[in-house]
């Protein structure tokens, strides 16, 4: 039992040595020494944008629908020749679809019928009229013969009262008959009212296009039934000229006050990757929309089309253009967060610096550098200080700062030049000298973990 325990003891031990060994090793001749991660001023164009998402629609849609209700039964004949479907070219006029006619014919026969019955009956009162008024002037001239003669012996009272009576009858039945004319006259026009609203109905069964356009929606099928009651069912969607298209975008309310009418904006889309496309801002709708206590407004996008290239309904990565340099020297915004321990600047700039790297570090307010914000125009440059690499040490450069967007800001300055190396951030690393002669010798990583801002960990 001793002797198992001494050797259980004297295992520990040597476990203990061979730790410290491996540790040994592989800290010998290991130093601990600070690198800065660097990036380089670059020369180009910068813009300070809003963001947002729409969605690609036709400058102009028409909805075409049916007036009447009834059965699909063939579908028209496009500018090519071919069945009317999603991407017909169509014409002012093409017939898009026809609808089972056969009661609207047959109600378009049976008020004609009623015209010509209407008419004959026109007719009939005219030709009553014309007998009542001949009736009418027998009368009037038996009269006046009566009243010449008067009741005497010649003519006898009751004869005289007898041709006063014809007379006046006569009379009243040619105002009957005027009568008729006009009642014939007015059924007549009823039954005319009647045949073209048979007719129209019946010109209703074939669906014609208002416009010449593009079919970019079909949404009936032949064998269909179509209903038209409050609501004019919607057959067809026909984009009247696709060489103009719109954007809709969502812009929140905290942006909304920025965009202006005839600002300019590019935008991208999916189905083109890396392929930029311009417009300019048409309309800002007033009715704002509110979704989980969100609210947003639509801005319609105005842009041109003519390679065709936009379809309709595609989804667009909306930049609005706030403002725009071009050929200016900019950093990356890491760059100017960035801020040394003391230790790490250079020592002949510890103490200038010491005195001014408060003042150095604050922007001007309305800018800040990687918030996107532009300045106010006329507003004088923010002072800041790029760090420049020195062997172990940093030492600062003052600069004047610009615009900025969420990436790279704008900057300017005496000694700043294209392709300069600044310092972004600092990281700890381990120099192993390793002896690598021997392949079965472990490898170690030489960067240590990164360290955002300045002073390292």
């Amino acid at each position: 039992m001793r002797r198992w325990m001494k050797g259980t003891v004297a295992g520990i031990i040597g476990l203990g040595i061979v730790g410290v060994g491996v540790v040994w090793y592989v800290l010998r001749g290991s130093d601990l020494g600070t690198a800065y991660r660097t990036a380089v001023v670059k020369r180009g164009e910068l813009l300070v944008s809003i963001s947002a998402t729409g969605t690609v629609v036709p400058e102009e849609v028409i909805d075409v629908g049916a007036q009447i209700a009834g059965q699909i039964v063939s579908f028209g004949r496009d500018a090519a020749g071919r069945t009317v479907d999603y991407g017909s070219v169509v014409e002012e006029g093409t017939v898009l679809a026809k609808i089972d006619d056969s009661l609207y014919s047959a109600d378009a026969a049976q008020a004609e019928a009623q015209v010509q019955s209407g008419k004959a009956a026109l007719q009939r009162a005219e030709a009553d009229l014309g007998q009542l008024q001949a009736k009418l002037h027998q009368a009037e001239r038996d009269w006046q013969r009566a009243q010449k003669l008067g009741p005497s012996e010649a003519l006898s009272q009751a004869s005289f009262d007898a041709y006063k009576s014809a007379y006046e009858t006569a009379t009243a039945n040619v105002a009957v008959g005027q009568a008729a004319i006009l009642q014939a006259r007015a059924s007549l026009a009823q039954a005319e009212a009647f045949l073209r609203r048979a007719q129209r109905n019946l010109g209703y069964c074939t669906i014609k296009s208002p416009v010449k356009g593009v079919i970019i929606d079909r949404r009936v099928n032949i064998g269909q039934t179509v209903v038209a009651s409050l609501n004019a069912p919607s057959l067809f969607l026909i984009a009247k000229d696709l060489k103009r298209m719109q954007v809709w975008v969502a812009v929140n309310e905290a942006d909304i006050g920025k965009i202006r009418t005839g600002q300019p904006v590019t935008f991208t889309v999916d189905a083109f990757p890396g392929e930029a496309f311009r417009g300019e801002v048409g309309k800002v709708r007033l009715n704002a929309s509110m979704t989980q206590n969100v609210v947003t407004y639509t801005v319609e996008v105005v842009t041109d089309n003519l390679s065709g290239r936009l379809l309709p309904y595609l989804t667009a990565n909306v930049q609005f253009e706030m403002n725009r340099r071009t050929d200016v020297l900019q950093v990356p915004n890491a760059a100017l967060r960035f801020r040394p321990a003391p230790e790490q600047i250079a020592p002949e700039f510890r103490d200038a610096f010491a005195s001014t790297a408060e003042g150095l570090a604050k922007p001007r307010e309305g800018q800040r550098p990687g918030s996107g914000q532009a300045a106010d125009a006329g507003a004088p440059a923010a002072r800041s200080s790029l760090w420049l690499p020195a062997g172990e040490y940093v030492r600062p450069l003052t600069v004047k700062v610009g615009l900025s967007d969420s990436t790279m800001t704008e900057v300017a300055g005496e000694h700043l030049t294209e392709g300069l190396e600044v310092v972004t951030g600092v990281q700890l690393q381990a120099s192993a000298k390793t002896d690598t002669s021997n392949p079965f010798t472990p490898s170690f990583p030489r960067g240590g973990g990164s360290v955002g801002g300045g002073r390292p960990r």
